[in-house]
């Protein structure tokens, strides 16, 4: 009887460290850690939060803890280590010689998912992009290659240019060439959204924290279809569909890449065409999870975003999306509370989307945009 093997790879075992800072943010950040690492197809073998009371420039970390540390990942059998917070690329070089495992911080793993993520050609190029910068001063990182568990996507384009032992002088014409891409994608927004406003349309984009609900109000709104999965970043490509949320009137809405703690330089700077859509919209949407223990910190961080991209000043509505999952009143008086000029609803169920369109059209009404 001839033998059957296990041709799929295993998932890679991740031993994850967080540090504490003793803030009310401590808790969900661990969690986003988890949910970057389990979107990223990695098995979490533990997770070991500690709170640093000695540092050094050798580890970020004070030596003895380090090698605990390390200690632990070998007994665990991990093949990499996840940390939460940035180590510079010599203190990742010393984590990687102290552990003989590749180390992962939070930036690579946001980045890694944006690879995996990247279904058109501007996305890719801009993923590319991102990745190539961020890597550039880590050429002695060790390699993991993580393509197979997740679609055979992550260091699958292009001849293998991402791979970190790529010399630096063709990883830097490799940046140079790119960017001139990406401007040219640059152009072509521009050129759309002149179109856009020749034809006296006004714009709203929706902005938000990733997976608070964006593309799904999008879909349900426009019958767009853009996937809208229960995973970080599941859209990465600004996604723009007609609105008519009252007869005679018509907008433009737009989705845009969600937004998360810390979202790497690189990716702002590389997505910064795809971006600028929130930028330059006429109003924004900001969709928050009613459900997210973190409400306050996820809202801070996408207009920390938005300040980034210049967009502080435009009018904005704020929507408290998943009020289905809060259990009690009393949640949901503390909610309304917290943003006073926050709509309840739920994308999913309907509720409140009604009052979303009759706002709509109320700041339509409003503008001079067709004076």
């Amino acid at each position: 009887m001839q033998k059957l093997y296990e041709t799929l790879e295993k998932p890679k075992k991740a031993f994850l460290v967080s540090v504490l800072t003793g803030g009310i943010s401590d808790e969900p950040r661990a969690g986003e850690l988890r949910g970057l690492c389990v979107t990223l197809g990695l098995e979490i073998t533990a997770h070991e939060k500690i709170r640093v009371r000695e540092k050094n420039s050798k580890f970020g970390i004070g030596s003895g803890k380090a090698e605990e540390l390390a200690q632990k990942a070998k007994e665990l059998e991990a093949d990499l280590i996840v940390v939460d917070f940035n180590p510079s690329s010599s203190q990742q070089r010393n984590w990687e010689n102290l552990c003989a495992i590749p180390v992962l911080d939070r930036q690579e793993l946001i980045i890694r998912i944006f690879a995996d993520r990247a279904n058109t050609r501007e996305a890719e190029l801009q993923v590319k992009l991102a990745e190539l910068s961020y890597f550039l001063p880590r050429l002695t990182h060790k390699y993991i290659d993580l393509s197979q568990q997740r679609g055979g996507r992550y260091g699958a384009k292009g001849k293998g240019e991402t791979k970190l032992e790529t010399d630096r002088r063709k990883i830097e014409k490799r940046i140079v060439q790119l960017e001139k891409e990406v401007e040219q994608v640059r152009k072509q927004r521009l050129n759309q959204r002149s179109q856009r406003q020749r034809n006296k349309i006004p714009v709203f984009a929706i902005v938000g924290y990733t997976n608070s609900g964006k593309s799904s109000l999008l879909n349900v709104f426009t019958g767009a279809n853009v996937l809208a999965e229960n995973k970080l970043f599941a859209t990465l490509d600004a996604v723009t569909r007609r609105f008519q949320p009252a007869p005679g009137v018509q907008v433009l809405l737009t989705d845009t890449v969600g937004f998360i703690r810390e979202l790497p330089h690189s990716l702002i700077k590389a997505f910064h065409s795809t971006l600028e859509e929130a930028a330059l919209a006429d109003v924004l949407i900001h969709i928050l999870d009613a459900s997210e223990p973190d409400i306050e910190s996820n809202y801070e961080t996408t207009l920390q975003v938005l300040r980034e991209l210049g967009a502080q000043e435009i009018p904005m509505i704020t929507l408290l999306n998943k009020i289905d999952l809060l259990s009690s009143e009393e949640q949901k008086e503390s909610l309304k509370n917290q943003f006073p000029a926050g709509i309840a609803v739920s994308v999913k169920n309907g509720t409140g989307l009604d009052e979303l369109r009759n706002i709509i059209v109320s700041k339509v009404k409003k503008m001079d945009i067709f004076n």
